[in-house]
């Protein structure tokens, strides 16, 4: 990533901060694309598990704004981290709820798990970069699974920085998992180390260029792409839900839905 700026949110005055800048910025009139791209972390990160660090990439739009990359840290903060106020009087927990303002995520299913399970976060205005990505696919048989964001970034993304964002990816994985002798426990380690500060880095490195890309490429399904995303938070919310659950790496589409984005991509497949 080009220019970026990466600080650590670790105290209520730059929570308060952060939240009055995120509210100028969504002052009428709206930005014409997504400024926050949202990845989460946390020790099995769900309602059974811990959230420890919140990563907000800032993404202005424009070639000459320097992108900036707060790490949220949660574990420290605990919930002052979404019910602190800024001068403007607003919340980051008003800000994920806020319908007008969009979010970008990658598969927000996790995430809208832990933020509501732990904190009463009912996320909202969210753009799901894993389903937009499932919806570009012609055929209902070629979107019966979901990618995952390593995928993505490998089949849509090239140039040099994939280079240097797989090795920071691969030397964050060794600390925390299971296999390499790693634990989670490595998110809520003070100070983080360096190797995670760049693999959490790296999960919203690509998500404006993604989100671009795959935004212009269903132009004529969107109305589908956000349903199916706000049944994914719904479901997220629900006492039912099943954090990892068998079928997650399955497409959310109804058959009817699949026959849409079929004739979006002017297809008559069958439906598998």
């Amino acid at each position: 990533m080009s220019a970026t700026n990466i600080g650590l949110v670790n105290t209520t005055k730059q929570i308060g901060d952060l939240v009055d800048w995120l509210v100028v910025r969504h002052t009428p009139p709206m930005p014409s694309t997504p400024t926050m791209y949202i990845d989460l972390e946390g020790v099995q990160l769900s309602r059974d598990g811990t959230l420890s660090i919140l990563t907000l990439l800032i993404d202005e739009g424009t070639e000459t704004a320097e992108k900036q990359v707060h790490l949220v840290d949660v574990h420290t903060l605990g919930a002052k981290a979404f019910d602190t106020a800024g001068t403007k009087q607003k919340t980051m927990k008003d800000i994920l709820q806020d319908d007008t303002i969009p979010k970008v995520f990658f598969d927000i299913r996790s995430d809208s798990d832990a933020l509501f399970a732990h904190f009463g976060v009912k996320m909202a205005g969210v753009e799901d970069v894993q389903l937009m990505e499932n919806a570009t696919r012609t055929t209902t048989k070629q979107r019966r699974l979901v990618s995952g964001l390593a995928r993505c970034i490998e089949q849509n993304i090239h140039g040099a920085n994939t280079a240097s964002w797989k090795s920071a990816k691969e030397k964050g994985e060794k600390l925390f998992k299971s296999e390499h002798g790693g634990s989670y426990e490595v998110f809520n380690q003070r100070p983080l180390s360096a190797e995670i500060l760049s693999y959490c880095v790296g999960d919203v490195q690509f998500l404006p260029e993604l989100r671009n890309l795959f935004w212009s490429q269903t132009k004529n399904c969107r109305e589908v792409v956000d349903a199916a995303t706000e049944r994914r938070i719904a479901a997220s919310q629900s006492a039912e839900y099943q954090p990892r659950g068998p079928n997650r790496a399955l497409a959310p589409w109804t058959a009817e839905e699949n026959k849409t984005l079929d004739k979006c991509h002017g297809s008559s497949a069958r439906l598998w």
